[in-house]
């Protein structure tokens, strides 16, 4: 039985006539967390976009083992007045509720652990699922955002930049906590970020994007060894300073 979750086919992605990148091919494997690295404006944001189906393909095909069944998290700062934290999480667990019987027990156990599992306490969960969404910074926003994706319980993970407003402890937390996700529970992860370091010490693979030139995927120290990175953001970013 094959172990692909998400595969593409020549795959070319835009908007209208603009074509970012083109004729893409490669595929993700369950249980693996796939980290995708590329400088600003290469296409990471609209891959993922593309792969959740929020936007069409301009050419060529993508396929999911599981095509219903994908969470996504984006970096779009969202207002939502009078929305509660429970209310934004909840949305997780609607795809297994019925209009009329709502939320069950069960349900209701998610919730609170995918808060958890984002670093909230315990302690303070109730209180916190309580408090309108806005009330929030923007790093608790992002792990409220990633608590509802938790919640779906989806065997697929997009993220786009899930660290992007979070201090380095809770960027540690999520990353780490997505490749248990992956590992333990066999999920597809995959995220596009700038956190250099995290993605080359926690991801299975890398996704490295060229601006106009495509993709590859490997191991880190693979890409490192072709000098992938330097071609991929023109420069050498593992001596900033230029020294050896």
């Amino acid at each position: 039985m094959s172990n692909v979750s998400i595969s593409t086919n020549n795959l070319s992605i835009g908007y209208g006539s603009t074509v970012i990148q083109r004729d893409l091919t490669f595929s993700l494997n369950a249980g693996e967390m796939v980290c995708m690295l590329g400088p600003n404006g290469c296409g990471k944001s609209t891959l993922l976009r593309t792969l959740a189906g929020l936007q069409p393909a301009l050419s060529g095909e993508y396929t999911h083992s599981d095509a219903k069944n994908i969470a996504l998290v984006l970096t779009e700062r969202l207002s939502m007045d009078n929305t509660t934290v429970h209310d934004v999480v909840a949305l997780g667990r609607y795809p297994y509720s019925s209009f009329l019987d709502g939320l069950q027990a069960e349900d209701e156990q998610m919730i609170a652990e995918a808060m958890h599992q984002v670093g909230f306490e315990r302690s303070t969960i109730d209180y916190q699922l309580s408090t309108f969404f806005n009330a929030h910074s923007d790093g608790e926003k992002q792990r409220i955002l990633i608590a509802k994706a938790l919640a779906q319980q989806t065997p697929i993970i997009l993220l786009d930049e899930p660290t992007a407003h979070l201090d380095l402890p809770h960027r540690i937390l999520i990353l780490r906590l997505l490749r248990q996700l992956a590992h333990e529970q066999g999920k597809t992860i995959l995220i596009s970020t700038h956190e250099l370091d995290l993605a080359l010490a926690l991801s299975d693979r890398i996704l490295l994007m060229t601006p106009g030139k495509g993709i590859q995927l490997d191991t880190a120290d693979n890409l490192k060894k072709a000098n992938a990175f330097t071609s991929a953001f023109s420069m050498d970013i593992f001596h900033p300073l230029g020294e050896e």
